[in-house]
């Protein structure tokens, strides 16, 4: 599913306490002048640039520390469209929390174990038919900006940087503006959810969005995995050697849906998850390493 989103639409979704750290500005009139300097500037943007979404919703379950997600395709059977489920599965391998108290998370904690949940195989492919409970599915999802957002700005070093920092932040709109779409409409696990957009910024909705190359879901190079199962170059997004995202305006990750579910930080990982990451990962160790640095 392709959303595309006018600039419009995503200015009320937007974080404005990000913008601000970003500029380092702490006084309160400072702040009021630059935040209506930056909605004339993309009030000017309006129709040049639009901002793209993608998300897809799969059946999945917990192996262990990997999230195993299960692909169908469409194909005609005697005139007919179904859904046939593939027996080739893909998994996204996660990591264990390190510190803290326990229970030390792992995002697959909120999944439904593999041996308990009998996968269905619906013969509809519309939204309606996927009955499974929400711990059994998993979201996948992409924001960017238009490419020129980023690019046609290069002549005023200052307009350059307010367009890169409203394209930084229009895109985690989007991630928001998604997100609230997919609870209501798209999963619908929360059709009935009545929040303001505030209550949205603090996270008082159910399930969780952990993006790529955040605390809980640290490995840039997973995008090369959420790439295979929702294509990202079908809103413009390009991936570099190490997984990161082009434009760099871009935000990715994994929608979970259990009630419980809550963002952690996974602190310092050893040398034996390390090995097993790897393993998972189906990667060198070494490869790994460059992208686990931070962690070890």
């Amino acid at each position: 599913m392709i959303i595309t989103y006018d600039i419009h639409e995503l200015v009320p979704y937007i974080n404005w306490a990000y913008f601000f750290f970003a500029w380092q500005v702490k006084d309160e009139k400072e702040k009021s002048r630059l935040h209506q300097e930056a909605e004339t500037f993309l009030a000017q943007q309006e129709g040049r640039y639009h901002v793209h979404a993608l998300f897809e919703l799969f059946e999945a379950n917990a192996d262990g520390d990997d999230i195993v997600v299960f692909r169908g395709r469409r194909k005609e059977e005697g005139g007919r469209r179904i859904l046939q489920f593939q027996r080739q599965t893909m998994r996204i391998p996660c990591l264990r929390q390190q510190q803290g108290n326990p229970p030390y998370l792992c995002l697959s904690d909120f999944i439904s174990p593999l041996e308990k949940t009998v996968v269905s195989h619906p013969q509809d492919i519309s939204p309606s038919s996927f009955l499974l409970p929400p711990s059994s599915r998993i979201g996948v999802f992409a924001t960017s900006v238009s490419h020129g957002l980023e690019t046609d700005f290069d002549a005023d070093p200052y307009q350059k940087m307010m367009a890169q920092l409203l394209a930084d932040r229009l895109s985690e709109a989007a991630a928001e503006r998604l997100h609230e779409q997919v609870r209501k409409d798209f999963w619908g696990y929360a059709s009935h959810e009545q929040l303001t957009i505030p209550e949205m910024l603090v996270e008082k909705f159910q399930g969780i969005r952990p993006a790529v190359g955040y605390p809980s879901l640290p490995d840039t190079s997973l995008n090369f995995v959420l790439d295979e199962l929702i294509d990202m170059k079908k809103i413009g997004i390009r991936l570099t050697e190490s997984g990161a995202m082009k434009p760099q305006a871009s935000v990715s990750g994994l929608m979970l849906a259990h009630p419980q579910a809550r963002y952690f930080n996974l602190g310092k990982i050893g040398e034996d998850q390390l090995k097993d990451y790897a393993r998972r990962r189906g990667l060198p160790v070494e490869i790994c390493r460059k992208f686990l640095a931070a962690n070890l």
